[in-house]
């Protein structure tokens, strides 16, 4: 007849949470994975029924009821946190000597293996809860894999986006970025101002030194435009040497004025390029959204910024207007 030490040298190997519990209900060996989850738990000499609370069946209240169950499936936990649920079965031992409880984790494995550092030497060879944590480490690395995939993807679409939306000589907004920032505030029915700039004598920076020498103007345009407007504003590339600048919620004229004002004697100072040094100035119109008193268009509104811009020009380079009703008749008389 097999003792029961011979019994639980072969249970620890086939099935490592077992425990071995004599006719009384007391427990005589629990399997290493088990001692594992309550390392600091005298396991010999403990009631069963004070480690362990049975769940289902309900009827079960003693040490015979609990044989009786042979067979059928036992729902359990500890009673001890953390009260971690298990799935058993029992299997009498000859001669009313007791029962061996063979225990898993059954759908709390996950949990299980997580809070008692479990690994798969925990389990038994053939258990297939192993290939089940093989299946979630591989469907996690998947899962890890795709996320980095998408945020990568992401990043390109965002790089992609962010690159169509740029000047690239300059790094500004370009015009595809403008309308959408224009079509954006004028739906949102938010307060702008937009100023329409263009450099004067630009042409002759690029007839006399090279298009080296013109790119690097524009480069330091763009950082003087940068510096004097705030991060909330747009500035953008729209042309060879046009730009229009988008301040949102500004209608303070006097304060425009100064912007404006600033700008153009900030670019009056020459550029050095190659031990020479490249003049220009700048020209600037400036209308406002809240001059519309209904509904409006971003064309119709950039138009009222060229106008004033053509007004300017006209007054002598250097110059800023605000646009007025009317302008238009000025502007083509001046082209005559």
């Amino acid at each position: 007849m097999m003792t029961n030490e011979q019994l639980a040298v072969i249970a620890d190997q086939i099935c490592p949470m077992y425990a071995i519990v004599d006719a009384k209900g007391y427990i005589q060996r629990v399997g290493p994975t088990l001692r594992k989850l309550r390392p600091d738990l005298k396991w010999e000499g403990r009631r069963f029924f004070r480690v362990f609370d049975l769940s289902r069946p309900r009827r079960v209240r003693s040490m015979a009821d609990l044989v009786n169950t042979a067979g059928s499936k036992l729902h359990l936990h500890f009673r001890d946190t953390p009260q971690t649920s298990l799935k058993g079965v029992l299997v009498p031992l000859p001669q009313g000597q007791g029962a061996i409880i063979n225990l898993s984790f059954g759908i709390s494995v996950l949990e299980a293996v997580r809070d008692y550092d479990l690994t798969s030497a925990d389990f038994s060879p053939t258990d297939l809860t192993i290939e089940m944590l093989y299946l979630v480490e591989a469907k996690s690395a998947a899962m890890e894999a795709s996320r980095q995939l998408n945020l990568r993807l992401q990043g390109a679409k965002i790089a992609a986006e962010e690159q169509a939306f740029t000047d690239t000589l300059t790094g500004l907004k370009n015009r595809r970025a403008m309308d959408h920032i224009l079509d954006r505030l004028i739906s949102g029915g938010r307060d702008f101002a937009l100023m329409h700039l263009d450099l004067d004598y630009f042409k002759q920076v690029n007839d006399t030194l090279g298009h080296a020498a013109g790119d690097a103007v524009l480069q330091h345009v763009a950082r003087v435009m940068v510096e004097c407007t705030r991060q909330s504003d747009t500035v953008a590339r729209v042309g060879g040497d046009e730009f229009v600048l988008i301040f949102n919620d500004l209608r303070d004229l006097r304060q425009i004025e100064g912007l404006a004002r600033r700008l153009i004697s900030e670019l009056e100072v020459p550029i050095p390029y190659g031990g020479k040094m490249c003049k220009i100035s700048a020209s600037a119109g400036t209308t406002l959204s809240a001059w519309h008193s209904g509904t409006f268009t971003a064309a119709e509104i950039l138009n009222e910024s060229d106008v004033a811009l053509y007004a300017a020009k006209g007054s002598g380079r250097a110059q800023h207007c605000f646009y007025e009703k009317g302008m238009e008749n000025k502007v083509l008389a001046l082209d005559h």
